[in-house]
Order: C-alpha cells, then structure tokens, then sequence
C-alpha cells in the first residue's frame, strides 16, 4: 500500500522565484483544492482568481470562490468574475457531480472578500500587459471562455504569457460524451481559439487526471494535518467520493483541477508528451473531442503538450504540504 511521507512545515522556494499564475476556476470541488495548492505552496504567487460559468452558474462558483478564499486566508489577491456563458452555445452545468450549489458537501462561510468591480477578462488582460513578458502562466480549470475572451479582445497578451497549463480535455478519454471532457465540451469554440492562438499550452486532461484519486491513505494525510482547511477539503472529498461513484463508476474520486497548478510547481510530479491537439466543433458524436494527432512525431513548431503520467505520491504530498503551510485560519 502507497505510503504518503509526513507533510513537511515548509518548501523551499525554486531559485528562479515563485512561477506567477492567475487561476481561472469555476469552483468546483476540485477547483477548490486547486486553490488551495496554489495559495499554500511557496512556488506559487497567485495573482489572481477569475472565476467563469462551468460547474455552476456564474453568481454560483463565484461565491464558491470567495468562500474558497475565506477558509485559505487569501489576502491581497484579486477575484473577479468572468463570462456567465460560452462563446456560442447555451450552458451546461455539473450537478450530478457538484450539486446545486456547485460545491455542496461542506459549509460554506460568508465571505468577507469583496469581488474586484473589473471583468475577470479585463483583469487578466491588465495583468499579463503590465508584468514583463513570459512571466505569467495562464491556470485554467473550467471552461475556457474567459481565456479565449482574453485573446480575442488584446491579441498581445498570446506573445508575453509564458504558457497555458489547463485542466481539460483527454486524448484518450472522455467524460462528459463518449470522447469529449466537460470543459471543453461546454465551449468548444473557447477552446478551439485557446488551442490555436499560438501560444504554449499544456494539456493535463483525463488521461492524466484519471490518476489523481483521492484513496484512503490519501484522505487519512490529509486527515491528519488537523486544520480547519484539511477538514473542509475532507468534506469536499466525502461529497466528491459519492458523486463520482454514482455518477461514473468510481470507487475513490478523480480529483482533476489541483494537477494543473501542481505542473506549474514541478513539471516532474508527471509526464508530458509533444503532439498536436486541435479541438472537434462540428463533430454530431464528437463535438468537444480534444483530437491529438500521435501519428508522427511532433513537428517542430508544435505548441501542444499532453499529460501523460502522473506521479501519485508526489502530487498528494504536494497538496498535504499545501494545507500544512496555510496552517489555521482565523474566521
């Protein structure tokens, strides 16, 4: 049985400095433990939390997000709220998997937080100009309306971010059809722009995400760092243990989100492979599909990457030691 190692009280920073992200999220169970990894672990300096309609309404994860917020104690960090629908097509949402709420399961504290009065794509567009080229990594884990938005409105922002590591798609899996993941699906024009606009991205889909499952010896670590914190993100897991079981067979859930930020911490906690990825629009069964071309090897200029492997113990012990340094929050 896989041991995970004691978390430790803190890491050290990489030499190059924290990797600077906005986090566009639509919290979310899993949204909610990508959060968390972000604000705990000192590799990260987390510029800001957008948050656009997935899970949930719009209003809905925007709350989420902020009572996310309360619970970490994130200071000094924009929210704001972005896209309250795709590009194109009506809106879906999960709650066969989120519940109404979109993260039902735990309480949820009012948030003192107050939402940032810009658009979540204004905010983005205002952040990536104002800090210097190829210093800022795009994170997002929903939807990708607010991202494609971003590109269509300030085409320059493509050139001076670093890259886009976003949780979605599968080149071999699919969720929510028989070959389509859920956040690429609910807006695949926004996908297909993000796919195509020219930049890095890095694709930890399904195939990927399919490995980070929450088992018993990863909930009893977490069990163990005895916060607050830990006890809601065990609560989240209860919720999310059940929904993924009735929902899609699993015996312990898949918890997705977390693996995109925990790459911009350490590429080594998985494998990635080069190949090109474009996005299925007109597809009557395949709409949504994430079509990974692994016939040749990539072509030089090819700026797509999948996940392809993950490193379980790793990646748990990064969340553990994530909830360890928030340590307890005051209310």
């Amino acid at each position: 049985m896989e041991q995970l190692s004691a978390p430790a009280n803190a890491a050290p920073v990489d030499a190059g400095g924290p990797r600077k992200i906005i986090l566009d999220c639509d919290p979310g169970h899993d949204d909610a433990v990508a959060m968390l990894l972000a604000h705990g672990n000192p590799n990260i300096e987390l510029l800001a939390v957008t948050t656009v309609v997935g899970n949930q309404t719009l209003e809905k994860v925007t709350r989420n997000a902020l009572s996310v917020g309360t619970i970490a104690g994130i200071t000094g960090v924009p929210f704001a709220a972005g896209c309250d629908r795709p590009l194109v097509r009506n809106i879906e949402t999960a709650p066969d998997i989120h519940g109404d709420s979109g993260m039902d399961g735990p309480e949820q504290p009012e948030s003192a937080i107050e939402l940032d009065p810009r658009h979540a794509v204004d905010l983005i567009i205002e952040l990536i100009m104002s800090h210097e080229p190829g210093t800022i990594t795009l994170v997002p884990t929903a939807g990708l309306t607010n991202i494609a938005m971003a590109a269509r409105k300030e085409p320059r922002i493509v050139e001076r971010v670093k890259e886009v590591v976003l949780m979605g798609g599968g080149y071999h899996v699919g969720n929510w059809s028989a070959v389509a993941e859920f956040n690429i699906k609910i807006d695949p024009e926004a996908a297909h722009i993000v796919f195509n606009a020219g930049w890095e991205v890095v694709m930890v889909g399904l195939d990927l995400t399919h490995q980070a499952l929450a088992t018993p010896e990863v909930v009893a670590a977490i069990e163990a760092v005895g916060t607050k914190p830990a006890k809601f993100v065990m609560e989240l897991m209860e919720f999310f243990t059940q929904t993924y079981k009735d929902a899609q067979g699993f015996d312990y859930p898949p918890v997705h989100d977390p693996c995109a930020v925990a790459y911009v911490i350490d590429p080594t906690v998985m494998t990635t492979q080069k190949v090109p990825v474009d996005i299925e629009l007109t597809g009557t069964l395949t709409l949504g599909m994430t079509v990974a071309d692994f016939r040749a090897p990539a072509p030089a200029d090819c700026k797509t990457s999948v996940a392809v492997t993950l490193d379980h113990k790793k990646f748990w012990n990064m969340v553990t030691d994530a909830l360890v340094n928030i340590g307890e929050v005051e209310a």
